[in-house]
C-alpha cells in the first residue's frame, strides 16, 4: 500500500473539509513526509475531542481512534503532551457544532 506525505493528506483533509464548509486550521505544522497527525474537533460549546490514526499490526490497516474527549482545556492539555513527545506532530483543529470531523469517510482512513 502506497503511504501518502503528511503534508498531503493534510491537505486533502482541509480541502475535503472546505468543500463541506467546515472551518478547520493547522494548529501545529509537523514534519511534511512523515509527520503524525492529530484532530482536534471543537464543538464550540466547550466541549472537544482529539482522534490519533493508529495502525493494527494484525490487520495492517490504519483506522481513527479518540485520544482524549471533554472539556476543551482538557483536551487540549492531551493535545499539548502528545507534541511533547513528538515534535513532528501535525495538530488540526476542526469547529463545527453539530460535531462533523469526516474521519470516517473512505479514503481519509
Amino acid at each position: 500500500m502506497t503511504r501518502l506525505t503528511a503534508e498531503f493528506w493534510v491537505q486533502a483533509y482541509l480541502a475535503r473539509l472546505r468543500f463541506q464548509e467546515i472551518p478547520a486550521f493547522v494548529v501545529a505544522h509537523g514534519d511534511d513526509t512523515a509527520g503524525a497527525v492529530l484532530v482536534k474537533l471543537n464543538t464550540l460549546d466547550g466541549q472537544a475531542a482529539a482522534y490519533q490514526r493508529e495502525y493494527n499490526l494484525m490487520t495492517g490497516e490504519r483506522a481513527w481512534s479518540e485520544l482524549a474527549s471533554g472539556a476543551e482545556m482538557d483536551v487540549d492539555a492531551a493535545i499539548h503532551r502528545q507534541c511533547g513527545f513528538d515534535p513532528d506532530l501535525w495538530v488540526i483543529e476542526v469547529e463545527d457544532r453539530q460535531g462533523r470531523h469526516l474521519l470516517g469517510d473512505e479514503g481519509l482512513e
